[in-house]
């Protein structure tokens, strides 16, 4: 007696699938290719699928080389200029900002000033006199104020005035300096000429932040917090041979010029320290320095004469400068 076949639901659906996909590559000469889920593909080599019909013609013609899609080619999103809406408090904040210029207080005052002045005569006399006298106001106002800080004249950071009035207080004691000297043939400037009994020197007053601490490293390297400070070292150098050079020429003899940068705001952990042929202290021990440098044996004092005759030398190296202002 022959044992019955059985039949597992759903087995007649699978074998007959199992008979087409055998018929399927009997006919066919290659299989095709499985293609790769567009997850895994690369951005730039993403492309749409292609419909029904174009898989239907790649059927029809196996042997034909199938081409690469186009990359899609990436172009940015720019907004037009019309399409962005500025918002009223964007506008007001606009606004504040070109009001709190320091020119716009100026203009204000110039225009009030204009103003008072039309109304008066054109009340009194006519408008046109009125009018003239106004336009007369603000040209008048405008060339006083641009005499008034005219290039050559240079304002003193915070800095510069600490260590102005430290230098004021030693004038008695011989000592004699230039502040914000600019330096012929270039853009820069020495913050402090010095010349006194100590020597000539060209001193760089330097701000910086309280909150990072000043330290060096073999006695070759400063650092403020993770800056390095090389390009300071370097520029005082190269100001104080500029200022060598100048003296030099001017007066004849060699004139020895010493750079230094007094440091103001974080606190120094060292007297004075030589970094890079640079005297570096704190701010408010400049005073104490020059003292120290006159009373240092390796230090040849300068006399009266010779330091009269220095200035006057700086005097006439530095052309920007109308005079040379005392230090005491």
């Amino acid at each position: 007696m022959r044992d019955a076949s059985v039949t597992w639901p759903g087995q007649a659906e699978a074998e007959a699938t199992a008979a087409e996909v055998a018929g399927g590559e009997a006919t066919d000469p290659e299989p095709a290719a499985a293609e790769p889920e567009s997850a895994d593909l690369p951005l730039w080599e993403w492309s749409p699928p292609e419909d029904r019909g174009a898989e239907g013609a790649s059927a029809e013609e196996p042997h034909a080389e199938r081409e690469d899609p186009p990359k899609p080619e990436w172009k940015p999103v720019v907004t037009p200029v019309e399409e962005i809406e500025v918002g009223p408090r964007q506008r007001w904040g606009a606004l504040s900002q070109l009001s709190g210029h320091p020119r716009m207080r100026v203009w204000r005052l110039r225009a009030l000033a204009a103003a008072i002045v039309m109304v008066a005569f054109s009340i009194l006399v006519s408008w046109k006199l009125g009018l003239t006298l106004a336009v007369i106001v603000v040209i008048v106002d405008t060339i006083y104020r641009a005499r008034k800080s005219y290039p050559g004249k240079v304002k003193l950071t915070a800095a510069q005035r600490r260590t102005r009035r430290q230098l004021n207080k030693l004038g008695r004691a011989g000592y004699q300096a230039m502040h914000a000297s600019p330096i012929p043939d270039s853009e820069d400037q020495i913050d402090h000429l010095v010349v006194g009994p100590a020597g000539v020197f060209a001193i760089d007053s330097e701000d910086w932040d309280k909150r990072l601490i000043v330290r060096t490293k073999s006695g070759r390297q400063l650092y403020h917090g993770p800056f390095s400070k090389k390009d300071r070292l370097e520029h005082a150098l190269w100001e104080a041979q500029r200022a060598s050079d100048l003296l030099s020429g001017e007066t004849g003899t060699q004139v020895a010029v010493r750079p230094a940068m007094a440091v103001y705001g974080p606190k120094v952990p060292w007297d004075v320290a030589t970094i890079r042929e640079v005297d570096v202290f704190s701010g408010p021990r400049l005073r104490k320095y020059l003292r120290r440098r006159a009373k240092n044996r390796d230090v040849q004092p300068l006399t009266d004469e010779e330091i009269e005759r220095i200035f006057k030398a700086a005097d006439k190296a530095f052309p920007h400068l109308s005079s040379g202002s005392p230090a005491g």
